[in-house]
């Protein structure tokens, strides 16, 4: 932070020369912290509302951990998506309140735990192999205050299943629905409810399946009205998004 410049918009505050909304507008593009090999934003919160996320992969260890240490100085609340186990020991040692969520991929900083909404979000899986992307969803909605209902394994291929919990479903302020293969589980939900579907292409599939993109490309195609796609396996951006609609 650049502190001559916090000084000045103080001082203009005080004097009356600037008003407390100007003020906030200004706070919020003020610099980040220049670490050498990354450039730490504190701001993220101010301007978003919601914490800072560090994607963990392609980043060494040592680097993260510097990271995250630098913004839990400065922000009660972060998040470390695609994180694996030695990256979380490693933030574990510079910040002790750090906690993995495994299955997510996860490490979450959360000191100062938003309001949780009365409405809730789903968080809904085609497969059981669906679930980590579904969890790193469901976990980064919880962290951003939204009450979240899990309904795991209902694909196409048993449709039944998820006929059984469509009440608990339609009840959610929005959805986010996980599947590979072909992906059609997201254009069943979105032509039962009335709410925004979040479609997540997972790249759980056979040869055919391309990694992901066989699932992608059926939902972007969906007849169904009110389904949006996320890129493949971004159960982060899901999440976010459901919670962003969720706050509204």
């Amino acid at each position: 932070m650049d502190k001559k410049r916090l000084e000045a918009i103080l001082h203009d505050v005080a004097e009356g020369k600037v008003g407390v909304e100007e003020a906030t507008q200004r706070l919020k593009s003020l610099p980040f912290e220049d670490l050498g090999f990354a450039h730490i934003d504190h701001h993220r919160a101010l301007r978003s509302g919601y914490p800072e996320a560090v994607l963990c992969q392609g980043k060494t260890s040592a680097h993260i951990a510097a990271i995250m240490e630098k913004l839990a100085q400065n922000n009660p609340n972060i998040l470390g998506t695609r994180a694996q186990p030695e990256d979380f020991e490693a933030v574990k040692r510079v910040v002790p309140e750090a906690v993995y969520h495994a299955e997510a991929r996860l490490i979450v900083v959360n000191r100062k735990p938003a309001p949780v909404s009365e409405k809730a979000i789903a968080v809904v899986t085609a497969g059981t192999a669906d679930i980590p992307v579904a969890e790193e969803a469901a976990v980064t909605a919880e962290v951003l205050g939204s009450r979240v209902e899990r309904v795991y394994d209902v694909g196409v291929a048993g449709i039944h299943r998820l006929f059984a919990h469509i009440d608990k479903i339609r009840a959610a302020n929005a959805v986010v629905v996980v599947a590979g293969m072909e992906g059609a589980l997201a254009s069943v939900v979105g032509g039962l409810v009335d709410k925004p579907v979040i479609a997540v292409p997972t790249s759980v599939g056979y040869g055919a399946n391309f990694g992901g993109i066989s699932a992608l490309l059926t939902m972007l195609n969906s007849c169904a009205n009110g389904v949006g796609v996320v890129n493949i396996d971004n159960g982060y951006g899901a999440g976010y998004l459901a919670a962003s609609i969720n706050r509204l």
